[in-house]
């Protein structure tokens, strides 16, 4: 069976080769460019509705995206679910609403985190502890990339199910 999100990421070109640092330090010899495949039309459609089929099944309330790689993602997704979205910053801004979540979340909305790649798992267990101090209630991640690297075994150490749609061993 083909994974349809595992094959518009590499006809995007968003999976390349050679000698990277990746955000978490780790030295890897492929990349997986997330601005390559959630700038592309195609590739983010195919992989927006992937998304959007396991918000589905999770019966979510909202969708939380990791700022700033999930904000695409969670918007596509969005749409084609028709479920709203909220965006977990990475710290809250000093201006405007000084908000750390923005959107509109209330007191005991179940939320689906969206992350782009998943290395470690760092990003996003924070998100769902940003989200979870808000009122949200978190038991999901949805990641478009697993780099079996560790990032499994920490999302689910932290008490959350992990979904990928396509992992590293699929892509490379």
């Amino acid at each position: 069976m083909v994974n349809e999100v595992a094959e518009a990421l590499r006809e995007s070109e968003a999976v390349l080769r050679g000698e990277f640092e990746l955000s978490s330090g780790r030295k890897s010899d492929y990349y997986i460019d997330k601005y390559v495949f959630e700038t592309n039309p195609d590739a983010l459609r195919v992989v927006g509705r992937a998304i959007a089929d396991k918000v589905r099944e999770t019966g979510a309330d909202r969708i939380g995206a990791v700022a700033l790689g999930g904000v695409p993602l969670a918007a596509v997704a969005s749409v084609e679910s028709g479920v709203p979205y909220v965006i977990a910053r990475k710290e809250a801004k000093d201006y405007g609403t000084a908000k750390a979540i923005e959107g509109t979340l209330k007191e005991g909305d179940e939320v689906v985190v969206v992350e782009d790649i998943v290395t470690t798992g760092g990003s996003a267990v924070e998100a769902v502890e940003k989200l979870r101090a808000a009122g949200a209630t978190v038991n999901d991640i949805i990641v478009v990339v697993d780099r079996q690297e560790g990032g499994r075994e920490h999302v689910e150490g932290a008490g959350l199910r992990m979904h990928a749609l396509t992992t590293a061993e699929e892509l490379v």
